[in-house]
């Protein structure tokens, strides 16, 4: 089955890669990894309030990774896959996918403030030649209808 990749974080246009990823798995018979990253400069603490954070750290994520689960289940009858990994998040996106064979495309949120579309499109869209599977490139701004339209 091919899998889309969407990495979760905490950044608004999420919220949109999230749904296009679930509504085109939905209507492709697809599924959806959902990838979130705790970057290692969480856990530079003493021993022991390191792993508390890093635990912490897990708690939220799948939290907010259940608040997108329940949708695609009850939306979109997608079930969803989740992934946590540490480290530097680009590279651990792409490790994700080079892992992951049944990974199809990578599915990442554009930002729509003026700093540009954001560290993740940024830096993924350099890597872009020499990743062996496409990345869509979800508008932050895209309403709900639109997405639907074109999903």
């Amino acid at each position: 089955m091919r899998k889309f990749l969407v990495v979760l974080d905490d950044s608004r246009e999420c919220l949109n890669a999230m749904r296009f990823a679930a509504m085109r798995a939905a209507k492709t018979g697809g599924g959806v990894a959902i990838l979130s990253v705790i970057p290692p400069d969480e856990f530079n603490h003493w021993i022991g309030v390191g792993d508390i954070m890093r635990e912490e750290a897990r708690e939220r994520i799948v939290a907010h990774f259940e608040v997108f689960a329940k949708w695609m289940r009850d939306k979109q009858g997608v079930d969803p896959e989740l992934i946590i990994r540490e480290g530097e998040p680009v590279p651990q996106i792409i490790e994700q996918v080079r892992e992951d064979a049944e990974i199809g495309v990578l599915v990442l949120g554009a930002g729509t403030d003026k700093k540009g579309p954001g560290p993740l499109v940024t830096q993924l869209s350099r890597s872009s030649g020499s990743l062996p599977i496409p990345i869509t490139i979800v508008p932050g701004d895209l309403s709900k209808e639109r997405l639907e339209a074109i999903t």
